[in-house]
């Protein structure tokens, strides 16, 4: 999401990292230049002005010029600023006992608001919790058929009538089911409009004096940019919001919603949707979010992602895998575990250094699937013992796999390469490893390391026995 702005800043950096001494005139040139990405990044001026004010002054009160290295104090500063920017935020949400918790979405169509409804429920039922959704978005056609599917898939009972037109019966019918049914979360999915109009409103605030919801949340389209802060203060005025969620954060939008929506509306983003898949929603950290913008990674929530695809034996087992040297049968596994962590690009840029790399890296989800793919043409034994697996079998595997014999190649080239540093690194402290992952990172973008490119499914021509003795002849002469 972040792309665009995290180049701007490193560039910034860079330029007053590359300056032998550094003058209050070099500072305030990098400031014009960080405002002149904030706009271009969709930020509202008046956060980008307050933004850049504070940094200003932080960063001539800190003496940032007399500093030995000034570029890593402007960078402590702008990450300190953009984390008050977008936060504080807790992202926990407050349940009440007893329950049920009553949780109203409010939004406009196409900002996704039903699918988050599901990916909610979904995030508290893996918290212990028993969500209710009720289909209370009865404008929309097919809009209660949605909701139900959804329920399906993350495995949440929906609440349903479909004699009336009446929304606010229908939350508050919801609600009482909840209780007797011993749910002890209730999720609104309300009707949303295509713009903000009184009929829409007067019907959320309605639903919100009957039903008296603990927790109002506005979901927004991160992909309207400055639009989802002004729809965000119009919901606000009308029903005191408790916070956002933002919506296609995976998105090739330019960030401006996520910078502005906390100091214009005054109300903190409390998720955001990363993904299609029901599972796709995380929390929201300022600090977090921060580190991404100025490539700094995003470790914590790695680290989440992992923990949730390995427990403490898996992760001892890997480890002592690592030491001795992992075969093709453990690699299938590990690529079958970061599949389901997320896209390899998104991964990526999590660990510190990589952000920054990202440009010169050609990424492609498809490649795993390649090497799945080859890696299950093998034998148990080549998979074992990689190192046995000579031209004629290379072509076997690669008939099998329906790639080329130069992807085959590239695959245990690229493992060996990684077994090799993985099992330095498991010598490691976890500090080490990190910087050693940001070495990594540069060596990739050089092209000195694997960069997850499929190699050239064009066959060469191959070359006659008489072809040959006539180019020898040809030499000769």
């Amino acid at each position: 999401m972040f792309e665009g702005l995290t180049q701007r800043f490193n560039g910034v950096f860079n330029r007053i990292r590359g300056r032998g001494r550094i003058t209050e005139e070099n500072v305030r040139e990098a400031m014009r230049e960080v405002r002149t990405a904030l706009l271009e990044a969709d930020v509202h001026v008046q956060v980008v002005k307050k933004f850049t004010d504070d940094v200003m002054t932080k960063a001539l009160g800190a003496k940032v010029i007399e500093t030995l290295h000034p570029d890593q104090v402007l960078i402590k500063i702008v990450h300190d600023e953009l984390v008050a920017l977008m936060g504080p935020v807790d992202s926990r949400i407050p349940y009440v006992t007893p329950g049920p918790t009553v949780v109203l979405m409010a939004g406009l169509q196409g900002s996704g608001k039903t699918t988050t409804c599901g990916k909610l429920a979904k995030y508290m039922m893996a918290r212990g919790k028993r969500p209710l959704l009720v289909a209370a978005d009865l404008k929309r056609p097919a809009a209660i058929e949605q909701l139900e599917v959804i329920g399906g898939q993350v495995g949440c009972p929906v609440y349903v009538e479909r004699d009336h037109q009446n929304p606010v019966k229908v939350c508050r019918n919801g609600v009482l089911h909840a209780r007797k049914t011993d749910r002890d979360v209730v999720v609104l999915d309300t009707a949303g409009r295509l713009a903000i109009d009184e009929e829409l409103m007067a019907e959320v605030a309605q639903i919100a004096n009957t039903t008296n919801p603990h927790q109002i949340y506005l979901v927004i389209d991160a992909m309207t940019g400055q639009d989802a802060v002004n729809t965000a203060k119009h919901f606000n005025e009308r029903l005191e919001l408790d916070g956002l969620i933002l919506t296609k954060f995976d998105s090739d939008t330019r960030g401006g919603a996520a910078l502005s929506a906390k100091t214009i509306t005054g109300k903190p983003i409390k998720f955001i949707g990363i993904g299609e898949k029901l599972d796709a929603l995380e929390e929201f950290h300022a600090d977090r979010i921060a580190g991404r913008i100025l490539g700094m990674g995003d470790v914590v929530t790695l680290v989440e992602k992992a923990q949730q695809q390995y427990d403490a034996a898996e992760a001892a087992k890997l480890q002592k895998k690592m030491a001795t040297g992992l075969n093709l049968e453990d690699f299938l596994v590990q690529l079958r575990k970061m599949k389901s962590m997320g896209p390899m690009k998104d991964l990526m840029k999590m660990v510190p250094g990589m952000a920054t790399e990202m440009g010169n890296l050609d990424v492609d989800d498809r490649e795993l699937g390649r090497f799945e793919a080859i890696i299950q043409s093998m034998t148990p034994k080549e998979r074992a013992h990689p190192e046995i697996i000579e031209a004629s079998r290379r072509r076997r595997i690669a008939r099998g796999s329906g790639t080329d014999v130069k992807d085959v190649s590239g695959l245990i080239k690229s493992f060996t390469q990684v077994r090799d540093m993985m099992k330095v690194m498991s010598k490691m402290s976890l500090m080490d490893r990190m910087k050693s992952m940001g070495q990594f990172a540069k060596l990739a973008a050089g092209g000195i390391m694997p960069r997850f490119k499929g190699g050239s499914t064009v066959k060469k021509r191959q070359i006659s026995s008489k072809e040959k003795r006539k180019n020898r002849k040809r030499k000769s002469r």
